[in-house]
């Protein structure tokens, strides 16, 4: 049974990508700043599946929701 509530590290493992907490900060230095015009799923660094997942799961309001904004939020920093 999958957890209620996913984690940060949890949704970068299930977009396949290094989970660990400095690779996290790593890949969110890289990426940030996301312009405010530019929906989380549509920036241009996600493959065609990371962005629909990421797109579905908001549409969704899905488990992963609040991890999903949380990325949102750092991106955007």
């Amino acid at each position: 049974m999958e957890p209620a509530i996913h984690d940060l590290s949890d949704l970068f493992a299930q977009l396949g990508l290094p989970a660990e907490p400095g690779q996290i900060e790593h890949f969110i230095a890289r990426h940030r700043p996301l312009a405010d015009a530019v929906l989380l799923a549509d920036a241009p660094f996600w493959s065609p599946s990371q962005a629909h997942f990421l797109s579905e799961m908001v549409a969704e309001d899905a488990d992963w929701a609040s991890a999903v904004e949380q990325l949102d939020v750092m991106l955007r920093g």
